[in-house]
């Protein structure tokens, strides 16, 4: 037809038809037979490398008796100990990496990588391809098991009847683990206290029994495998609990049996697949089902290889690929094919340069083996080619007015009652105790300089109530919830010059900034109704970092400059003779030349000057009365104040220092996980309880959190409700415009930039985000604060990647000595809306929080700016810069895009902040927001310089042009053509030759060739 294009479909044919057949007694031709049927065949190497085969085999498709389930294997050797009754001991586990019974018989090994010698790989290769292969078998106890195994041996006059009920007899032998030690082991005198944490509850494995048997055994399979409540409950208590923990709910076991019988002359291997899983009562550690079994038992005198063949065996199992393999093979061969698989990949260490007996730690990240499955998979460098998109469907036009808004509503609304149930956690409770300390704090400081600014028109009472107002209704109805409302520098600079404007032209500065303000909303509300939103898109990690960088850096800055300015009010008696201490003074007098703002205040208050004695007033009455100090213990504001200024510094630095080493706690070796994960939750809350109590117990005067105790305007002449007009003439209403145009800027930008940072997809939000919802919400509130004479608040940078970063969750169930998963952020909006409330409740605790000393909460700052640079991919690179090449750590755009390249783009981006740190520190810092904007435009203009795919590497992609696209659209579709003419011609085996490609050897094909295995 015109207008469509041929699609061509290729699909691999296995060359041998598979046969789906139960598992019965056969006669003794027929399992030769059989046996002949299943050999792998040497000429089918020839065309299926056994890469190709794996791929094949994970591509067929699943049923439910198929379906790869997780795998907890565990490896028994047979031991005979004089005197007593032969039995199956545990030697080794794998959940993930290798656990040994250490030679001492008391403890399990440090988790690490497995070693394998390549000679017990080849040895387990040939187990599988002459020994019993039983794949699907239904059984319901090890006595059905063993019977099966044993119908398959060919009898022959070493393996007689006799020699087949001593066989039998071994493999029902019981078995030991390693958790079954004798009562006066398991109680030494000293217990630590991890042994101590373990809840001997029986409930804890409720969970995982109900849910690992989809096909539970009958009640008589139940009592033919000896398995009655009594045993149940016996195996139950017997259990490793704390290891029961990490494997994760529906798990199957893996049993590996291997070793040596005098009465053997000629090794038994057997590999059995069950369907379904049976729960075979004291085979497996702890209680899930079965799937595999493999058997290895030999003549005397050959132990260390039997166990080398089962670690081999056990390893296998626990690969990736191999592991589905074993799910999805259908006959001997898939089982060979998914060895030769992993032969290709293993890696081999010289003998003369390694010693095997060094354990391998578990490293941090696994790469994944998804290109080991897949055909044709892309590996890292193609993966790039084509990068994914920056932004989603929500920063997306819609073209209808208020289109976006209505779809945030609608992707959030199904999810409002779950961020409330989502909150309901331990973890919410140490984010929100945090964070309202951290919140606090700054909310309390912009307000007291806003009001040294307006002269109390605007001051820490009104801070107070319009943070909580603001944050609350935010929190409840906002797309992000996650997003932390503060005070923003730009804001205050901003109050300060219109401040300034209203008094030069005597124009009230409450009305003229009311008006402003409800003009700001309306633009905002405008930018909503045209999802403007979507030009968030043009926000890509160069602008983010940036920004972001800039704001942790100036929270660490104003944390050494608030600590530094203490100083002023404490200051340290420098230079002091010790044999002076005792003539040292410092006293009050009465100003020798009072100003005009003294003598008022000393008329109002009815002073007699003369009758004062000045020499005995306190340091409070001399300020009020407006005093002089002198004398030479006397500093510029008052005596000098001993040891306040050094304590200070150690608060400080003390609550920095313990929160991020109780923060790291974590990943310490000490105490149990969930005492660690709890005391990492609380760092900073326990760090500030911690302070606070030393703070009371040394008793040195240190500065204390100053909260207002009554709850009313900070002037007497203002209320609550602003006027817009008020004494202003009209027309301030009309030029109020311009300002609100700047202020719009700032808003948007503030706002938008600190909500991409949230939304980032390494974050792994599944509830989706809501740009236009979280902007209306915010210009809704503005227009409210405006007219209730409120500060104005925006997303704060620092609080919000705080918030996210105190809410982050990693898997709990995870392999010994596998890095706990993160799965993404706890999303919900009980944490936010709780800080706001307790905010706003402030006023009611002046009682305790007045014991919070000021530089905790400095130290606190130091804390959020430091730890939210970390994972800012700027200051990795600028590290780079001094660092020799053999040094650099394995960064991925470090491997695509040439060094140059990426020091030149560091640099660039340097010089972006170091201009927007001169803006804001200058008196142009009512401009910052157009200089945020105009990082925009910079990165636009760095397409010239970078190519696309390095620009894929170090940062975001940008939208292009429409025509661009199509050109490009057109390109890609001209080489799609191309590649389907290619692939459409037949590729039809090649003749051998005696010069075969080394990097084309198929390792199945070559192993047929040799008669050593």
């Amino acid at each position: 037809l015109p207008g469509h294009r041929t699609l061509y479909v290729g699909v691999r044919m296995p060359l041998v038809r598979q046969s789906h057949r139960h598992h019965r007694a056969h006669s003794q031709k027929h399992r030769k037979r059989e046996r002949e049927k299943d050999a792998v065949p040497a000429e089918q190497g020839y065309h299926y490398t056994p890469s190709q085969r794996v791929q094949f085999i994970l591509g067929t498709e699943e049923d439910e008796q198929h379906v790869p389930h997780d795998l907890f294997t565990e490896l028994d050797e047979i031991c005979v100990k004089e005197g007593e009754d032969a039995e199956w001991k545990e030697t080794a586990r794998w959940l993930k990496f290798e656990e040994d019974v250490e030679d001492g018989g008391e403890r399990w090994s440090k988790p690490y990588v497995a070693t394998l010698s390549l000679h017990s790989l080849f040895e387990l290769r040939s187990c599988i391809i002459n020994g019993t292969v039983l794949l699907d078998v239904r059984a319901t106890s090890v006595e059905d098991i063993a019977d099966l195994i044993l119908a398959q041996q060919e009898p022959s006059p070493e393996f007689d009847e006799r020699t087949r009920a001593k066989v039998r007899e071994v493999l029902l032998k019981k078995h030991h683990h390693q958790n079954e030690r004798k009562r006066n082991n398991l109680l030494p005198i000293v217990r630590s206290f991890a042994d101590v944490s373990k809840k001997q509850d029986l409930h804890l494995l409720e969970k995982p029994a109900q849910t690992l048997t989809p096909h539970p055994s009958p009640t008589t399979a139940e009592a033919k495998n000896g398995v009655t409540p009594e045993t149940s409950a016996m195996d139950l208590s017997k259990a490793e609990l704390h290891f029961m923990k990490k494997i994760p709910s529906g798990a199957e076991a893996s049993n590996v049996l291997v070793g040596e019988l005098d009465f053997l002359h000629q090794p038994l291997v057997a590999f059995v697949r069950l369907t379904p899983a049976v729960l075979l009562s004291g085979m497996t550690e702890v209680p899930i089902p079965t799937r595999f079994l493999f058997v290895l038992l030999g003549p005397g005198g050959k132990a260390h290889q039997y166990h080398e063949i089962g670690r081999s065996m056990a390893t296998t199992m626990t690969d990736e690929v191999f592991h589905d393999v074993a799910y999805k093979a259908k006959d001997r061969a898939d089982l060979v094919a998914g060895i030769d698989e992993f032969l290709d990949q293993v890696t081999v260490l010289p003998p003369g340069e390694w010693d095997p007996s060094i354990r391998i730690e578990p490293p941090k990240n696994v790469p994944s083996q998804e290109k080991r499955k897949m055909p044709g998979a892309l590996d890292e460098s193609s993966s790039h080619s084509k990068p994914e998109k920056h932004s989603g469907p929500e920063l997306e036009r819609t073209g209808r007015l208020f289109g976006g808004l209505v779809l945030d509503v609608k992707r959030k609304a199904p999810w409002f009652w779950s961020d409330f149930r989502d909150g309901l956690s331990l973890q919410c409770l140490a984010s929100f105790l945090f964070l309202y300390c951290a919140c606090m704090s700054p909310v309390i400081t912009f307000g007291g300089l806003l009001g040294e600014a307006t002269h109390g028109h605007i001051s820490a009472m009104e801070s107070l109530l319009g943070a909580s107002m603001t944050g609350v209704v935010y929190s409840l109805f906002a797309g992000q919830p996650l997003t932390i409302l503060g005070s923003t520098g730009p804001v205050l600079v901003f109050e300060k010059i219109l401040y300034k404007f209203c008094k030069e032209y005597t124009l009230s500065y409450l009305s003229l900034r009311t008006c402003i303000g409800l003009w700001t909303a309306f633009f905002c509300v405008v930018l909503v109704a045209t999802d403007a939103s979507c030009l968030v898109c043009y926000i890509t990690r160069f602008t983010e970092e940036a920004f972001a960088s800039l704001i942790c850096i100036i929270f660490i800055y104003e944390a050494l400059e608030k600590l530094s300015h203490l100083r002023e009010t404490f200051p340290v008696h420098m230079h002091s003779k010790l044999d002076l201490l005792t003539i040292y003074y410092c006293k009050c007098e009465p100003p020798a030349h009072p100003s005009n703002e003294t003598l008022r205040i000393w008329r109002s208050s009815r002073v007699n000057v003369s009758r004062i004695t000045w020499g005995n007033l306190t340091v409070t009455e001399c300020r009020s009365l407006h005093g002089e100090f002198h004398g030479p213990a006397c500093g510029h504001n008052g005596p000098y104040a001993p040891n306040v200024l050094f304590w200070c510094c150690i608060l400080f630095f003390s609550t920095f220092v313990l929160s991020s080493l109780l923060k790291k706690f974590k990943t310490s070796r000490y105490f149990p996980t969930r005492v660690r994960s709890t005391v990492s939750d609380f760092a900073v809350f326990l760090t500030i309880v911690i302070m606070v109590l030393i703070d009371l117990g040394i008793g040195i005067p240190s500065p204390k959190l100053h909260v207002p105790h009554v709850f009313k305007p900070t002037r007497d002449d203002r209320g609550w409700l602003i006027n817009p007009i008020g004494p202003n003439p009209w027309w301030t209403v009309l030029a109020a415009l311009i300002p609100a145009l700047l202020c719009t800027i700032l808003i948007f930008m503030d706002q938008q930039i600190t909500a991409v940072i949230v939304n980032r997809k390494e974050h792994r939000l599944k509830k989706g985000c809501g740009y236009h919802l979280d902007l209306f919400m915010v210009a809704v509130m503005l227009g409210v604060c405006s007219v209730m004479g409120l500060p104005w608040f925006v997303a704060a940078t620092v609080l919000s990647i705080t918030h996210v970063n105190s809410l982050k969750v990693e898997s709990d169930c995870s392999a010994p000595g596998e890095q706990p998963k993160f799965l993404g952020i706890r999303e919900q909006r009980v944490t936010g809306l709780m800080i706001f409330v307790l905010m706003g409740c402030s006023v009611f605790f002046t009682s305790v929080l007045k014991f919070i000393p000021m530089p905790v909460l400095y130290g606190v700052f130091l804390y959020m700016g430091v730890s939210s640079l970390r994972g800012i991919q700027f200051f990795d690179r600028l590290k780079l810069f001094w660092m020799p090449a053999k040094h650099q750590p394995d960064f991925i755009y470090l491997r695509h895009v040439p060094l140059r390249k990426v020091h030149l783009f560091t640099l660039i981006q340097l010089l972006c902040l170091v201009l927007l740190w001169a803006i804001k520190a200058s008196r142009a810092a009512i401009i910052f927001p157009m200089m945020v904007l105009a990082l925009v435009f910079v990165r636009k203009v760095m397409d010239f310089c970078f190519s696309k795919r390095e620009l894929s590497f170090l940062d975001d992609l940008m939208p292009e042009s429409k025509k661009k696209k199509l050109d490009d659209a057109k390109n890609e579709a001209k080489e799609e053509e191309l590649k389907l003419g290619k692939t459409s011609r037949v590729d039809t085996p090649k003749p051998s030759s005696d010069r075969a490609d080394p990097s084309e050897i198929n390792i199945s094909d070559e192993m047929s060739k040799t008669t050593v295995w």
